[in-house]
């Protein structure tokens, strides 16, 4: 009896260290897919709000709501996480075309990151967003179309807006500059 007891004792023993072993490598694999993704989502939150606070906001419930959906969340489940947090912040819809304006020149010298920076957080939401994804983190427009539901065409429509908002608020902001 005493042996059955033990045998008992150890197998169980066994079952829970087994278990223990199990959610410590689930936690090691969250974490690994946790650091690989956090810098890129946190700098698209915060090129979004322009906010730490309201960034590091979007970036924990993007991984909460992505961990619910799957314990190994690849790329595109985190970034549909990312894309759902933000519609809670913003209208991603595309708005309407910036006007084509010949005035919007630009002289021949470099931009100031800090410029473009503030020129991009002056952008609708919908064209810093898909301005971000392209021309900062490279996704293709199949991939951003997917990822927001809109068409090429839509897509497409909205970088070029952005493109051509983006060039009017440099030139604006180099002319002020230069008065």
């Amino acid at each position: 009896m005493a042996r059955h007891v033990r045998g008992l004792f150890e197998e169980t023993t066994a079952r829970i260290a087994a278990v223990k072993s199990e959610e410590r490598s689930i936690e090691h694999r969250q974490r690994d897919i946790y650091d690989s993704h956090r810098h890129r989502i946190f700098s698209l939150a915060y090129h979004m709000t322009g906010n730490e606070l309201e960034a590091e906001q979007v970036l924990i419930q993007s991984f909460v709501q992505a961990f619910a959906s799957d314990p190994k969340p690849d790329c595109a489940l985190i970034d549909g996480s990312l894309i759902s947090e933000l519609r809670r912040y913003f209208p991603l819809t595309p708005s309407d075309p910036a006007p084509l304006s010949v005035s919007a020149e630009i002289s021949g010298r470099n931009i100031r990151r800090t410029d473009l920076e503030e020129a991009i957080q002056g952008l609708p939401p919908c064209e810093r967003l898909f301005f971000l994804l392209r021309d900062v983190e490279g996704y293709t427009t199949e991939a951003i179309s997917q990822l927001v539901g809109m068409t090429q065409q839509q897509v497409n429509r909205t970088l070029f807006s952005a493109k051509i908002r983006l060039r009017s608020i440099l030139a604006e902001m180099e002319a002020s500059r230069a008065a």
